[in-house]
């Protein structure tokens, strides 16, 4: 099979490509490496009609990109660690915008879902393309942006904490291109910046990565797959239904995020948090 054989269609002005044409479970490297380029270009991709991929297919596919993350808390497909299963009467509905696992110092480079079972309307996941967040700020704001760094953190329900420290403004290792690199679920303040100032900023930064222009949109069928670059995307469960959806999905171990040196040293004293203040008044 040749790159002509293959149809690619654009989704949105931002980002994402519906492929048809390919078959999964018969990757070559070569017709992996035509699929990276699109991956590179449009940053997630969708395999609407894809046959559906057994376990060890899934797995193959994913390791085209590099080695399997075995989740530490999530469940996972009887005898394939590396499978994730997202099923909602489980919990599973990331209704919050979010890069996956920010919270950890090597952040998964890609992911790739695959819907086994859907509602028959609703259950969309949408994308948020990062380069376009970035781009659309004033040059002022990206040039103190560039000499900023981000805590991310997580706290599990078992007690297990989390935390990573990274670059604000993220270069990709194969494009060279800049990217915005925080999120609503997982970001939480500017070890630079006092806490005040650091929610203002948070906020905006918040509001433009999740503008409508910068994003795309997916209807599932059962068995159909995306697959998207971490490093320069977020993503929103819209939760919109009642009826059961799962999904299964591998997750590829990732690398350091990158970006120019902090200008700033840490602030010893961030002062309180506009959270602070709504916990008090709750008090």
């Amino acid at each position: 099979m040749t790159s002509n054989d293959i149809d690619v269609r654009p989704v949105s002005g931002a980002l994402g490509a519906e492929v048809r044409g390919l078959d999964l479970e018969k990757l070559t490297e070569e017709s992996f490496a035509h699929l990276h380029d699109l991956l590179m270009e449009n940053l997630v991709l969708f395999f609407p009609d894809a046959d559906p991929l057994s376990a060890e297919a899934h797995k193959n596919f994913g390791r085209f990109l590099g080695e399997l993350e075995v989740h530490p808390f999530l469940p996972k497909m009887d005898g394939h660690q590396e499978i994730v299963v997202l099923d909602s009467d489980q919990g599973a509905k990331a209704d919050v915008w979010h890069t996956d696992v920010t919270f950890q110092a090597n952040p998964p480079i890609a992911s790739i879902l695959q819907i086994v079972q859907c509602p028959p309307r609703g259950g969309d996941t949408m994308w948020s393309n990062q380069y376009l967040a970035y781009e659309a700020l004033s040059a002022p704001l990206r040039d103190f942006l560039d000499g900023l760094t981000a805590v991310h953190a997580f706290t599990h329900p078992n007690g297990t904490s989390f935390e990573a420290e990274h670059p604000v403004v993220r270069v990709h290792p194969v494009t060279g291109r800049r990217s915005l690199y925080v999120n609503r679920m997982f970001t939480m303040h500017f070890p630079q910046l006092r806490r005040a100032e650091s929610d203002a900023l948070l906020e905006h930064l918040f509001a433009v990565a999740e503008r409508p222009e910068n994003i795309c949109r997916f209807g599932w069928k059962p068995g159909g797959i995306a697959m998207w670059d971490n490093r320069v995307t977020q993503h929103y469960a819209v939760n919109d239904y009642t009826e059961r959806r799962v999904g299964h999905r591998v997750t590829i171990l990732g690398d350091e995020p990158k970006g120019d040196e902090p200008r700033w040293p840490h602030l010893a004293d961030t002062g309180r948090t506009a959270a602070d203040f709504r916990q008090q008044a709750k008090a």
